[in-house]
């Protein structure tokens, strides 16, 4: 080879770093649910300690992780959670469910047919042991019959506080505007998490509730279910002081409220990760940059 295309060659390659474009784009979405078994993620019930999974209510068959209640007698307020072992803070969250069977005897009238998934959650091992909701964002999932019509993808606050429109929303559940989805039939949910700045959920393609600024609220869903109220509330007082902080992170988890449900996907693409276009892997598509995890 001649010596000018010597020095070409090694002033090419030394110059070139980084991914193309395309390969820069290509979004890597990240399995969190395996479809073989509950690797990765912890489990909470209300009374019982982390990681019991008290008459197998979460468990994996035919690839689908299910929250199952065939081993119950009655539900007396064994509300559960399973978590991811990671937290995150600016990501795109899809899950596919569908609600399946009857409601255990005992579950309350407003867990019917419904269930949901926790975004920015504390972790399961901060929750004390009668705690029955982590202290999240939850995108509630309902599901309409011909005596019920609800809309899905809602939230619920738990522990949280909301802004819509530039002002603090003080229910503690606030309706999305999607269509009414039955039972049986599979939904493809999302959540646009953007740290502690908007949140976006997204029912089968169409964003029905958007909201911004999510923080710790005064109290754990009202005045009368307030931070020491036994039960339903975070037993620790310290949430208390955390009053107006921003939701910056926090863990995903799945809900078991009484009512049988099945997830076939759960799957997550992270929005915060190396922006250095000289990084190998730098992405396009990222919006919050931690060049700590760039690689040359």
């Amino acid at each position: 080879m001649p010596v000018i295309a010597i020095v070409c060659f090694l002033f090419f390659n030394a110059c070139k770093s980084g991914p193309d474009a395309a390969t820069a784009a290509k979004e890597d979405w990240q399995p969190l649910f395996n479809k073989k078994d509950l690797s990765g993620w912890d489990i909470k019930i209300a009374g019982y300690d982390m990681n019991d999974n008290f008459a197998n209510t979460f468990y994996v068959k035919d690839s689908v992780l299910k929250v199952d209640y065939s081993g119950y007698e009655k539900f007396i307020k064994e509300f559960g959670h399973i978590y991811y072992k990671e937290p995150f803070s600016y990501y795109k969250l899809k899950v596919e469910y569908r609600f399946y069977g009857k409601q255990l005897q005992g579950g309350p009238d407003y867990a019917y047919l419904n269930s949901g998934v926790m975004v920015h959650s504390q972790s399961a091992a901060s929750l004390s042991k009668q705690q029955t909701f982590p202290v999240s964002l939850e995108m509630q999932f309902l599901a309409s019959d011909s005596l019920y019509k609800r809309p899905t993808g809602n939230l619920c606050t738990p522990g949280t506080e909301v802004s819509m429109h530039g002002k603090p929303v003080d229910a503690h559940c606030i309706d999305s505007r999607s269509k009414n989805i039955g039972p049986d039939e599979w939904v493809t949910a999302e959540a646009v998490v953007m740290g502690d700045s908007i949140v976006h959920h997204i029912i089968n393609g169409d964003t029905v509730l958007t909201y911004e600024k999510p923080v710790v609220s005064g109290f754990f869903v009202n005045s009368e279910m307030n931070w020491t109220t036994g039960g339903f509330a975070a037993d620790s007082t310290d949430w208390m002081n955390k009053k107006g902080l921003p939701l910056t992170s926090g863990y995903i988890a799945l809900q078991a409220e009484s009512h049988p449900i099945e997830f076939r996907k759960v799957e997550l693409l992270n929005l915060q990760g190396c922006m250095d276009k000289k990084a190998i892997n730098y992405k396009s598509y990222y919006i919050k940059a931690d060049n700590a995890k760039c690689k040359y």
